[in-house]
């Protein structure tokens, strides 16, 4: 199967197809943990990416964003000093209607009759304000964990922005 790039996906254009007890075949998700770091500490900093747009990620660009934050934390953080996690879930399963190509694909092909398409992935969908990823850390690690959210960014098809929560102990 040749990768399409991201926005061919993006867009909320069909209706949420979710049912996958209806359907065989589906690729399993690319997403391997949701939770990770120090999972048992409160830390009092919270760092969130906020979408900017509604739209669709796949589980592909979800991994990609959360290896690369998760890797730029472990470097500069450590793994005891954050709790990083992942606030959305691909349930919508994306369809595609493949093409033969090359010699007597003519023949093969049915075209666009019956383009109901076949299971190639799965994508989050996302609304406008909802958190993707969130970091907790303490507040002499919140620049580091700010410039790895940043570098997450880059990978999802969406403009986005890092908001900051910071818990009052009394």
């Amino acid at each position: 199967m040749v990768r399409k790039p991201a926005k061919m996906y993006r867009n909320l254009a069909k209706k949420a197809y979710t049912r996958r007890e209806y359907m065989g075949g589906v690729p399993g998700s690319k997403v391997v943990q949701f939770d990770m770091g120090n999972l048992s500490q409160d830390f009092p900093v919270e760092l969130s990416v906020v979408v900017d747009e509604a739209c669709q990620i796949r589980h592909t660009a979800l991994e990609a964003a959360r290896t690369s934050i998760n890797r730029q934390l472990m470097k500069e953080v450590g793994r005891a000093n954050y709790h990083l996690k992942i606030r959305t879930y691909p349930h919508h399963v994306l369809r595609e209607n493949k093409q033969a190509t090359g010699a007597g694909a003519d023949r093969v092909s049915e075209g666009m009759r019956l383009a109901f398409g076949k299971a190639v992935g799965t994508a989050a969908r996302v609304e406008r304000g909802q958190k993707v990823f969130t970091v907790w850390t303490t507040p002499q690690y919140a620049e580091k964990a700010k410039i790895s959210l940043k570098r997450g960014i880059y990978k999802i098809p969406t403009p986005a922005r890092i908001v900051e929560e910071r818990t009052v102990t009394a």
